[in-house]
């Protein structure tokens, strides 16, 4: 294996130019804006950032595409990217001032530098346990609940920024003088716009050799030296894939169906295609999936069971068979939830497990379900979804538990049982609410029993949905008590209970702001009727609105979505 070195520049410009490229193997651009934060944080000042593998070969291997934009290969052999795509991606997109492009759309990676950052670090990185680098950049959360307030204030979160020499960009940070556009200063050598704009005037600015020097050391990202590995040309496509999946798994950089495509890719050429097109399909009807969870689907109709652990030993022939039955298990599991339950979206699921389950089931009654079977499987899947059955313990698992049900011949009593066994009662009480939140699987449920009931925003009268058009009409979730309220009487737990919230739209938030409810709520129940706060469970006695009530107003309601949820699910 060669050893060579290339800037940062160099790697850009050679994306750029066509002369770097993607194979199929690799997995899509995934890191979120504060991960290319971090990553230039760390080359600023001037830390260790892994290596670069890559091979250069004459062979005709399928390619998948750059996040960003790049020019055809006017170069016979090909050089290929194995290790350090998120990185480079990242780095390029930003010193050459262009979008990504994730999930088919492109989006900017807006970064702000600080020419006051302190001298010395301030800000300590956080960890996070799950990798944190499963969701898009920039994620805008497509379908999901907006909370109407922050817990932060806008002095608290400049204090905190201040500390810090990279941000990601938002409007008010814009506008002040010490910020500046990170891919800005990459595109000039000229210092004198972003010395003008700070306010410095002239050479006898005591800031003037400060933010000057500080400038050119953020420009020097683009000298940063990556050491590369190159892999001889000799080695064929599947030792390639070999090496691509044991580099990855040493530092459990990639997730398991990360590997699991490579290693699928590497026997059935151009594969990655085919997986796209489905997931786009899926996509179009509302349910954008991650792609790891379509190649566990094919795991589970080729091999009875969830787990990638066999995936290497799989032919072409069992592969592409499996695969053409998951997809019509997954469309008869889409089907289900939308017609069956009401969910419309991956938003309302605590877990896409649930769509494996249904989609597994569907196959083994060759998707000829009687009216018991289906009322039964409705029921089953409301409750796992509402009590959150693959979002405790090993999720895996549990999953391979209910497969295994279903493989042997099981029927949906069976997965009800398991369920029973899990959590022991199976109707959702009041005292099962106390203390959950807006992350909680029966806040999901608690929206779908709400839409069922026939819940409206108070000011629009259009019922409540995830998909309504327009920021005024966005869902969010609306504190009753508003946290402003709230703060130094009760605790944050306390205000955000999920016996506190409520689904409104933006306009309609924004018109109640931070008013008591004993203030708002009596003008809108007399224009509107107590029906239409029933529907959300919410008591309108005046007593229960005053904030010296707030516990016992939260004892109310509980019982009430309590109920409520209990006659959406149904029975067993």
């Amino acid at each position: 294996m060669a050893k060579a070195e290339a800037s940062v520049e160099e790697l850009a410009s050679m994306i750029e130019r066509g002369e770097l490229r993607l194979p199929e193997m690799q997995r899509q651009y995934v890191w979120r804006s504060t991960r290319v934060r971090d990553l230039l944080d760390s080359l600023y000042r001037g830390y260790p950032s892994g290596a670069i593998l890559l091979w250069e070969t004459d062979e005709a291997v399928p390619l998948r595409a750059f996040a960003v934009r790049q020019s055809a290969n006017p170069y016979q052999s090909t050089r290929l990217l194995l290790d350090g795509q998120q990185r480079l991606t990242s780095l390029s997109a930003v010193i050459r001032g262009e979008p990504v492009v994730v999930r088919g759309r492109r989006r900017p990676i807006d970064l702000l530098f600080n020419l006051e950052h302190p001298d010395q670090l301030a800000v300590v990185t956080e960890v996070e346990e799950n990798g944190g680098d499963e969701d898009a950049i920039n994620d805008d959360d497509d379908g999901e609940l907006i909370d109407d307030e922050t817990d932060s204030t806008e002095d608290e979160l400049l204090k905190r920024f201040n500390k810090m020499t990279f941000v990601v960009a938002t409007r008010k940070l814009e506008q002040l003088p010490h910020w500046v556009k990170v891919s800005e200063v990459f595109k000039t050598d000229n210092d004198a716009p972003f010395l003008k704009r700070a306010g410095i005037s002239g050479f006898d600015d005591p800031r003037y050799e400060k933010y000057s020097r500080r400038l050119a050391r953020l420009r020097g990202i683009r000298k940063y030296v990556y050491r590369m590995d190159v892999l001889e040309r000799t080695l064929s496509y599947d030792e390639v894939t070999e090496i691509f999946v044991r580099v990855n798994s040493l530092g459990a950089k990639l997730r398991s169906s990360d590997l699991a495509l490579a290693q699928i890719t590497a026997k059935w050429r151009h594969s990655l295609q085919t997986f796209q097109n489905f997931q786009k399909e899926c996509a179009r009807t509302g349910f954008d999936l991650d792609l790891g969870l379509h190649l566990k689907n094919l795991m589970v109709f080729a091999t009875g069971q969830s787990r990638f652990l066999t995936v290497g030993s799989l032919t072409v022939d069992v592969l592409q068979k499996a695969w053409k039955e998951a997809c019509e298990g997954m469309e008869f599991a889409l089907n289900f939830l939308r017609s069956n339950l009401g969910i419309e979206s991956p938003a309302l699921l605590s877990s896409p497990f649930l769509l494996v389950v249904l989609a597994y089931f569907g196959h083994r009654r060759d998707y000829a379900l009687n009216n018991d079977e289906a009322r039964q499987l409705r029921y089953w899947a409301l409750a796992a979804n509402a009590k959150g059955r693959f979002s405790r313990g090993s999720s895996e698992t549990i999953l391979d538990q209910d497969l295994a049900s279903i493989r042997q011949g099981g029927a949906v009593s069976e997965l009800i049982d398991r369920l029973r066994l899990q959590f022991g009662r199976l109707d959702i009480t009041a005292e099962e609410l106390e203390g959950r939140n807006q992350r909680s699987a029966l806040f999901k449920t608690m929206f779908l029993a709400f839409r069922a009931a026939d819940a409206k925003d108070w000011r629009s009268h259009l019922s409540i949905a995830l998909d309504h058009s327009g920021v005024q009409h966005r869902l969010q979730f609306h504190h009753i008590f508003p946290k402003a309220i709230l703060k130094n009487r009760f605790t944050a737990r306390e205000a955000d209970d999920i016996a506190n919230l409520a689904f409104i739209g933006g306009k309609t938030n924004r018109a109640i702001s931070d008013k008591a409810p004993a203030t708002y709520l009596p003008p809108l129940v007399e224009q509107l009727g107590e029906a239409a706060f029933a529907a959300q469970c919410i008591p309108v006695e005046a007593s229960l609105l005053e904030v010296e009530n707030y516990k016992t107003f939260l004892l109310e309601r509980r019982k009430r979505i309590a109920a409520a949820l209990n006659a959406f699910v149904g029975s067993a």
